[in-house]
């Protein structure tokens, strides 16, 4: 059997040597290339394929009806992230597709306490005030988490992670979930959007991207927030109007935001830019304010969630060609 893996970074290697150690049966075909319509028939003769891109594949119907003509039963993405794909267009065509949901939810709960914590205890400020051999704090005066209240808006895996990592500090926790979990409830208030929107001094967002999610946190929600809070995104960019989040800080309805994804991230992230002009200008006006914490999508990144991700997507390819389905079939 034969499976190749797109995009594929220098650090999943070890991840896929060791899969591959252990299912000698199973050839693992690797390129670096993310797959498109114009590389196609780079997926003639294997029986699966793995992606893993924040640009989507773009491909119409017949780009989905080509891959079933080679023989392919399926896409599976080692993502939590399903809008690389045209999951509707792929079972059109037959195709299965699976994801990765939970790789690491503490990879991503874990970074984003890391934000958080670095927004109230003024990090960022004080990193570009050393920069300068300004070693100074006047007007940079933190506060201590079990003083604050923070308010989680999507608490599943990863967000349910996170609640758990704020109450053991002592902090209070408001959730916002379209479907509460019990055992949220047992650490968190469950209170209504407007609620959460009012009352937290810090909030965190870790919702999937859907057309519910999508533009979520608008000019109008931000209007309902508390005056000087913290925003945290480390879920997925286009749930922030960007340009809305842009007003809100110079209002000063938002103090700082820490967000680790963005509108117009796909050509910008993952890549070295040093010296050039940034090609969005949404991201290059992120990346000059002050009040703006910005990273590279980096929350999942780390050797554990690395490891999942390449060893159930492989998981998942080989249970859909041999058996027809997989755990994480999302059609």
């Amino acid at each position: 059997m034969k499976i190749k893996l797109y995009s594929v970074r220098p650090d999943e290697q070890v991840a896929i040597d060791k899969y591959a150690t252990t299912h000698p049966g199973i050839e693992l075909i690797t390129t670096t290339d993310e797959f498109h319509p114009d590389n196609v028939t780079s997926a003639q003769g294997v029986d699966a394929i793995v992606i893993q891109q924040r640009s989507a594949v773009g491909g119409d119907a017949k780009f989905y009806e080509t891959l079933a003509g080679f023989g392919l039963k399926q896409i599976t993405t080692r993502t939590a992230g399903l809008d690389a794909i045209e999951v509707d267009l792929a079972t059109a065509a037959g195709l299965k597709v699976s994801n990765v949901p939970a790789y690491s939810p503490r990879s991503v709960a874990e970074f984003a306490l890391m934000q958080i914590f670095r927004l109230l205890r003024h990090t960022p400020e004080f990193d570009a005030n050393i920069a300068q051999q300004n070693y100074t704090w006047d007007g940079l005066q933190s506060r201590e988490i079990h003083s604050v209240t923070v308010g989680i808006i999507g608490a599943g895996r990863i967000g349910g992670t996170l609640v758990n990592l704020l109450h053991a500090l002592g902090a209070r926790v408001l959730a916002y979930d379209v479907k509460p979990r019990v055992e949220v409830a047992y650490v968190a208030e469950y209170v209504t959007l407007p609620e959460l929107l009012a009352q937290s001094d810090v909030i965190s967002l870790h919702v999937d991207l859907n057309p519910t999610s999508e533009g979520l946190i608008s000019a109008a929600v931000l209007q309902q927030m508390k005056p000087g809070m913290l925003l945290v995104n480390a879920s997925r960019g286009p749930v922030i109007d960007t340009k809305a989040l842009f007003k809100a800080l110079d209002d000063g309805i938002v103090a700082a935001a820490a967000l680790d994804t963005i509108e117009g991230e796909g050509p910008v992230f993952a890549k070295d830019l040093s010296g050039q002009e940034l090609p969005d200008p949404i991201i290059a006006e992120a990346q000059k304010r002050h009040d703006i914490l910005l990273t590279p999508h980096i929350a999942f990144y780390t050797n554990k969630a690395v490891e999942n991700m390449v060893q159930i997507s492989l998981d998942d390819a080989l249970a859909i060609v041999t058996h027809g389905h997989s755990e994480h079939d999302v059609n």
